[in-house]
């Protein structure tokens, strides 16, 4: 069974579906979709990119009675490691709720005043995706209840627990009704996974979907870089990184660190040769890290530079390869890490550095991806060498308004093309946030592109608008 239509799903639901050019179920979700719909405890188990989140919101929202009422306690409750996560997955609920009428899906993550969380619930909800620290400080000042409370999903389990929010977690669905559907999503399966489970599910069926990338969708080597002394240094590291970069020349690329320090020195060195390269890292603001993740995803930064921890939840469509200067000394991590380029059936390139020290970690994952001999490693000598990608084509800018201003795409879109505005076909990705909107344009009208929004007006107010940094 591969088509939605076989599924008992309510008409708008397919039909939005059809929409929004949903034509075969992923594996994951012909697995997971059919027990969900029965109202089963589920645990699903598969790799970023399976198509877990409509396998979960597909369940969820078959399950609501829209209200359309203000006073209305939540019926169904998202829980997610970051906020980009939670972000990512309230666009996609979203988006399958736009046939079925009176749908409310609301996000409650830190960084945002927590008055303001309480002012939005206090409007009633249907969907709440969010944060376990910011759900648990809702919950024990009242103002999230969950009594009425249908189903609970936990998003990237295994991340939350890694994360230290085990003690939010059992605060959270200790307070929801014995009486419901408790979904559990995760990319790993540890110990510590199966006792949450055994605690909050009731006889979970267990779905598990092959973690491995397709044969001929990822392809995926590793370099070992030699130095002067023993080991090498972080310049030597580094060139061997830029190496990779001219040789492969990928559009965009994902390099993960293992610390912060790493992340900085990286980012700095790729900025020295002329590539845009950013870091995300546990020091930016949120405002910061979503602008980075906006300016990266829209395609005016060609690396981002992140560590394990800061790239949780992210979830960069057609991304085209990923890069460890490092290796994970966990295999899971590794094929987690891997596991976010080559999606959807597209071709996807993982690169991986090492050096003396860390073959071991290298044996462990090539352990776990078949045994000795599985993994492909080649000469940094045998690169061809080329001159580095240049600069992105796009570049993003920024506008001081967003939701809250009730701006949509279409209006700034209008607002960038209208009289003596650019060509439509120079815009590419419009992000529109709460409180700021994204609009990526092609290098080249740059200038007019601004000039257009400072100077005129978008739904006849005009918005501060500036350039966005790129690296």
């Amino acid at each position: 069974m591969s088509d939605f239509s076989a599924l008992p799903l309510s008409a708008p639901l397919i039909a939005g579906l059809a929409k929004l050019g949903y034509a075969a179920m992923t594996p994951i979700q012909a697995a997971a979709l059919p027990p969900i719909l029965a109202k089963q405890d589920v645990i699903g188990q598969a790799k970023t990119g399976s198509g877990k989140t409509a396998a979960f919101a597909l369940g969820l929202l078959q399950q609501l009675t829209p209200r359309g009422t203000a006073e209305r306690p939540p019926q169904a409750l998202v829980l997610c490691p970051t906020r980009e996560l939670a972000d990512q997955v309230a666009k996609e609920i979203r988006s399958l709720a736009r046939a079925i009428p009176n749908v409310k899906v609301v996000t409650l993550c830190g960084g945002v005043p927590i008055r303001t969380h309480r002012d939005t619930l206090a409007n009633g909800a249907d969907v709440v995706v969010g944060t376990p620290g910011r759900l648990r400080a809702l919950i024990e000042k009242d103002s999230l209840v969950l009594d009425a409370l249908l189903v609970v999903v936990l998003d990237e389990a295994d991340r939350m627990l890694d994360m230290g929010f085990e003690e939010d977690l059992q605060a959270i669905l200790q307070k929801a009704p014995a009486e419901r559907q408790t979904l559990l999503f995760s990319a790993t399966y540890p110990d510590a996974i199966q006792q949450l489970s055994a605690g909050y599910q009731r006889a979970p069926l267990r779905v598990t979907v092959d973690l491995e990338m397709a044969e001929g969708q990822l392809e995926q080597s590793f370099f070992e870089v030699h130095g002067k002394e023993p080991l090498p240094s972080a310049e030597e590291k580094s060139a061997a990184l830029l190496k990779l970069l001219a040789h492969y020349q990928p559009e965009s690329a994902l390099v993960f660190c293992n610390t912060r320090d790493d992340c900085h020195v990286v980012a700095r060195a790729l900025r020295r040769a002329g590539i845009r390269a950013l870091a995300l890292n546990g020091d930016l603001e949120q405002r910061e890290r979503d602008e980075v993740l906006v300016v990266f995803a829209n395609g005016s930064c060609s690396v981002l530079v992140a560590t394990d921890v800061a790239a949780r939840g992210l979830d960069i469509p057609d991304l085209d390869c990923v890069i460890n200067f490092e290796l994970s000394p966990d295999p899971a991590v590794h094929l987690h890490r891997i596991g976010r380029t080559g999606r959807a059936g597209k071709q996807g390139l993982a690169l991986s550095l090492f050096d003396a020290t860390q073959k071991t970690r290298l044996e462990r994952i090539e352990a776990h991806a078949g045994g000795p001999g599985s993994l492909t490693r080649v000469k940094l000598s045998a690169l061809e060498a080329r001159e580095l990608t240049p600069r992105p084509s796009l570049v993003t800018l920024r506008i001081e308004g967003g939701r809250r201003d009730k701006l949509r795409p279409g209006d700034i879109l209008g607002a960038l093309t209208g009289e003596g505005g650019v060509a439509g076909d120079a815009v590419g990705k419009i992000d529109v946030q709460e409180a700021r909107s994204y609009v990526a344009v092609k290098r080249e009208v740059e200038k007019r592109a601004l000039d257009q929004l400072q100077a005129g007006r978008i739904k006849k107010k005009r918005y501060r608008v500036s350039k966005v940094a790129a690296g």
